[in-house]
């Protein structure tokens, strides 16, 4: 299974370092998770979408103010697990606190390296939580990773005013 992630290049470790100090969405602090995406372009909608929230994503190409800074990266890598499924309609729980309890149940358990959630971004795809606590965590390859910049996607695209005109 092919999973993917948008990341700060100097951040790309699959360790679950930060979520085992901050938490996630669908799990509490203290353990160590690592959230994918089962398309590149749900990685990427899921990071603007939090980045927007009174942000520049101009600005977040550049990693502390620094033009020649580690960026960002989008990365994939190849996991030969399947992921366990936690139904439900992820809608009617929008903070996530009701599966919290789900998710870490699951962590504790160890019974599985990947847990796939339907996206409330993205319905059609799914988030993939990874569990870096899990036996099989230490065989999943490191990230393969490309340079991303979020003003070559999200800039104001060239035919706009030509388009645009057409609509009056």
């Amino acid at each position: 299974m092919k999973l993917w992630r948008l990341v700060r290049a100097d951040r790309a470790a699959l360790d679950g370092a930060g979520a085992r100090l901050h938490g996630g969405r669908y799990f509490s602090a203290g353990h160590a998770i690592v959230s994918l995406a089962s398309e590149p372009g749900l990685a990427v909608l899921i990071a603007a979408r939090y980045w927007l929230a009174g942000r520049d994503l101009a600005s977040r190409d550049r990693v502390s103010g620094d033009p020649a800074g580690p960026g960002y990266a989008l990365g994939w890598t190849e996991v030969d697990a399947e992921a366990e499924r936690l139904g439900g309609d992820l809608d009617s729980d929008f903070e996530g606190t009701r599966r919290k309890g789900e998710v870490d149940r699951w962590v504790a358990s160890r019974r599985s390296l990947l847990l796939a959630l339907r996206s409330a971004v993205l319905p059609e795809a799914d988030v993939v939580l990874l569990n870096a606590e899990h036996p099989q965590a230490a065989r999943v390859a490191p990230l393969t990773l490309r340079p991303f910049r979020f003003e070559d996607c999200l800039h104001r695209p060239p035919m706009y005013d030509a388009f645009r005109a057409g609509e009056d």
